[in-house]
């Protein structure tokens, strides 16, 4: 075939000012890719057709399919959704233009959860996996660690053992206890015998837990004493759930002298149950030793089997602080950080704190020193991997002496090992990220996703130093911005195309449990997922979050709770429309006859105006509230 005369006539065709590279040759030029150009995928096809994940612009010339795509300087690439509207809207990661990730690339085998574990069990049988330290007298005491080898036994024998009690596959499984390595070991068993995980949450109170169990038609739930209590005031209210597994923490002499963990706890005195319920408790250490004496081989899902239910909590879900936080990261020492801005507005508050105008002057020079370096002294390259196009860092460290004298101080509020952080959840401010960049040294990388995406939508790049933004399309999805008018939000805003964030590919969710209604609000016929988020593209294919559809409903719920807080004497004050309240106390309400001329005074209005304002920023409540 004539490429030249192929190429020629296609781009008469299209009018568009690229240039078409077929796919036998792509591969020698990466760099013209970065700069800006185009590529065509092509496929020999007895069709001349194909199609992947999206309508994307095709062209059948001699049996060959064309794929066109725009890069946008190595961050992402930029698609035509249908070939009738020409519209370049849709945006796929540089690291996979040309189809979206269902396996990993090196381990095509793997397609669930189950085969993953098996092949880290397989893998690093005898390499420390779980660790946990025991506290006793208030202490941290040393790590006592299980392996891979270890924790897939473990998994085996619960699994077997939720069998031996009769529960059958498919059933919902609840989890009601914190993060601990029995958490993970009791899902690695839901994955292998083909279980339904479904977590319970304590902050959500007794009534959620009880709406959850009956909802998701709960079999069995994992618990530990002190939510086994709650369990226990409606257990004629869950007629669903015929197994309770209690996990007592071993704090006996015996087990800390070990040299590895003792999963599960002793078997410990359980509770009586009331004569009118069917419900059967045991402990996880009889679960296990149950599941030994009854081995049962493995009924692993298929990849499109339900693997979990999750249960959010909305906007009004209060987090709770732990007042020894720092201390516990301090001895905890973690090289990899991952958590939600919440944390690091604490860590750089705590971190700012001056004392004393030299100090001060000291910690800008230094901090405005590196920063500068920072910015200039690092490069991107390209680096031609798992995936192609994808820009990591180069560079030693930009500020060596600046770090002994004053950066060390502040890693060290974090045991000083850290190299990493991730934050996700909601928006994280970017002169906190440039700190925790500045001060920490370490890679610092901010998401964006949601519990219907399977978290991870969109993910900064390693080299990218612009901060504000949460980067550019998981491999595995292609993200679109749809116009909001009401808002006045368009794909044709200029200098940024903005709209309703929309999500589509296999990370997607397949719907809500048993609410067909609010899956079709959320899914549109072509799988779109409408997140409800406002987002605006940004020079290099980086998306921004700058608003939602709901900002004024969790504007309003966001800083009543707020509010409320602050004046907490509940009794003095009459909430009558926000955000204006009557404050008794106050000494500027005494000059007024009644509540309407306090109202429509100015003064007055300014006043709480301003006492609101404060207590937003002080909750790092958005500016819009």
């Amino acid at each position: 075939m004539d490429y030249g005369k192929v190429l020629n006539g296609l781009h008469e065709a299209l009018s568009l000012e690229f240039i078409f590279v077929p796919m036998m040759l792509v591969r020698v030029v990466y760099e013209d890719i970065i700069g800006g150009k185009c590529v065509i995928y092509c496929e020999t096809r007895e069709d001349g057709i194909c199609l992947e994940g999206t309508e994307m612009l095709v062209m059948n010339l001699t049996h060959f399919s064309w794929y066109v795509c725009e890069f946008e300087k190595g961050y992402s690439v930029v698609l035509p959704e249908k070939l009738q509207t020409g519209k370049w809207n849709v945006y796929r990661s540089a690291c996979s233009p040309f189809k979206l990730v269902t396996r990993f690339p090196d381990h095509p085998d793997i397609g669930t959860l189950h085969e993953n574990f098996v092949h880290a069990v397989d893998t690093f049988r005898d390499y420390k996996y779980l660790g946990t330290r025991i506290r006793v007298d208030g202490t941290i005491g040393e790590y006592k660690w299980m392996t891979y080898g270890e924790a897939g036994t473990a998994r085996a024998a619960i699994g077997s053992g939720l069998l031996f009690h009769g529960i059958p596959k498919g059933s919902c499984v609840g989890f009601y206890f914190i993060n601990r390595p029995e958490w993970l070991i009791v899902d690695y068993a839901c994955s292998a015998y083909s279980l339904v995980s479904v977590p319970l949450y304590d902050t959500l109170g007794p009534d959620a837990v009880k709406y959850i169990v009956n909802h998701a038609d709960v079999k069995a739930i994992f618990c530990v004493p002190q939510t086994l209590n709650s369990l226990r005031g409606f257990f004629n209210e869950i007629p669903s759930v015929h197994l309770i597994v209690v996990y007592f923490r071993n704090l006996l002499t015996e087990s800390l002298n070990k040299k590895r963990s003792v999963v599960g706890g002793m078997d410990n005195e359980l509770p009586s149950l009331p004569p009118s319920t069917d419900i059967q408790i045991v402990t996880y250490a009889k679960l296990l030793s149950e599941g030994r004496g009854n081995p049962q081989p493995f009924s692993p899902p298929n990849p499109n089997d339900v693997a979990t239910i999750c249960y959010t909590s909305g906007t009004t879900g209060t987090p709770k602080d732990n007042m020894e936080l720092m201390n516990d990261l301090v001895a905890l020492r973690p090289t990899i950080f991952c958590s939600v801005p919440r944390l690091y507005n604490r860590i750089y508050a705590g971190a700012v704190k001056s004392s004393g105008p030299l100090k001060e002057r000291l910690f800008n020079a230094a901090y405005n020193s590196k920063r500068q370096a920072i910015m200039n002294g690092i490069h991107l390259r390209l680096d031609i991997c798992v995936f192609p196009f994808c820009p990591l860092l180069e560079g030693n460290n930009p500020s060596p002496l600046w770090d002994k004298l004053v950066f060390n101080k502040i890693k060290a509020k974090l045991g000083g090992r850290v190299r990493f952080f991730s934050s996700g959840a909601s928006p994280l401010s970017p002169d906190i990220l440039d700190f925790l960049k500045i001060c920490f040294g370490g890679r610092v990388l901010e998401g964006y996703g949601m519990t219907e995406s399977s978290c991870v939508i969109s993910m900064m790049d390693e080299g990218d130093n612009l901060s504000g933004h949460v980067g550019s399309p998981n491999p595995a999805c292609e993200i679109k911005l749809v116009d909001v008018p009401e808002m006045n939000y368009t794909s044709d805003d200029e200098p940024h195309p903005r709209g309703e964030i929309c999500v589509r590919g296999p990370i997607l969710f397949q719907g809500y449990y048993k609410d067909e209604v609010h899956t079709k609000e959320v899914l549109d016929e072509d799988g779109w997922l409408h997140t409800g988020d406002i987002g605006l593209w940004l020079p290099g294919g980086r998306l921004k979050i700058i608003d939602s559809l709901n900002s004024s409903l969790v504007a309003i719920v966001s800083v009543d709770q707020d509010v409320l807080k602050t004046w907490a004497a509940t009794e003095g004050i009459k909430v009558i429309y926000l955000p204006l309240l009557y404050i008794a106390g106050k000494s500027w309400i005494l000059f007024y006859k009644d509540l309407e001329q306090l109202c429509n005074d100015r003064t007055a209005r300014a006043a709480v105006l301003s006492d609101m304002d404060a207590i937003g920023r002080e909750a790092q409540a958005m500016l819009l509230d």
